[in-house]
């Protein structure tokens, strides 16, 4: 349990350090861009690795499609609505929007620290904290943009960091005597979510920002999700 809460909070702290990066630092579109396609990348094989081939072996290849599938779906549905029904600049939707990728990813990693060595969840963890740091970042300074007071913004993305820990240490908590098949839906279900926000939202912002070398991005986060998940080896 002291593993789960330190990475949690490692973790979550890169929504608050992100934040206040964007809020009171200065971060520019093109570094902006370079790295949202680094943690990108190396979400990519994290996911695989971590999270859908471990679901194969332990449950089935079927159970695996049907969890990322669902994933998937459940992804599109929501941003739908946020971006075309609720609005992504109001209050309610906004919180949505930045939580729709955090929930899944947290309840994954808390999944994934069942039973797990620190080596075994490094490429994962790794990845959502690069993940959570650009985000915030970028999204506090549009935030900031908007309308909303500086305290506003942080105190937003405070609120959203608080939220994911829970989500991350109720995977960890409520699941522990979960069956493989059950943990497998849940793992390859939050697989299946973040790769959509990936193709919808992470790598279209990484293009946008840093077109020339998203791609050489995209594959250093490759490289170190690999790096990460082989430190024990």
């Amino acid at each position: 349990m002291v593993m789960t809460l330190i990475v949690v909070l490692v973790v979550s702290g890169a929504l608050l350090a992100g934040a206040a990066w964007g809020i009171f630092g200065t971060l520019g579109d093109r570094l902006e861009g370079f790295l949202v396609a680094l943690a990108g990348g190396s979400l990519v094989l994290s996911l695989v690795s971590e999270l859908i081939e471990p679901s194969i072996e332990r449950s089935n290849l079927f159970t695996a499609t049907a969890g990322v599938v669902s994933g998937a779906i459940v992804f599109a549905i929501a941003d739908y609505l946020i971006d075309e029904k609720w609005g992504s600049d109001s209050g309610g939707g906004l919180l949505a929007a930045i939580t729709l990728d955090g929930v899944p990813e947290n309840l994954a990693l808390g999944v994934a620290l069942i039973s797990a060595t620190p080596t075994e969840v490094a490429a994962l963890a790794g990845s959502i904290f690069l993940s959570n740091l650009p985000e915030a970042a970028g999204g506090a300074r549009d935030m900031a943009g908007r309308g909303h007071t500086k305290m506003q913004v942080f105190w937003l993305w405070a609120a959203t960091a608080a939220i994911l820990s829970v989500a991350a240490i109720a995977g960890n908590m409520l699941l522990d005597e979960a069956s493989e098949h059950w943990l497998a839906v849940i793992r390859c279900f939050a697989a299946g979510a973040v790769v959509a926000s990936l193709a919808t939202e992470v790598f279209p912002k990484a293009f946008r920002h840093e077109h020339h070398f998203a791609g050489v991005a995209t594959a250093l986060g490759v490289v170190l999700a690999f790096w990460l998940g082989n430190l024990g080896g």
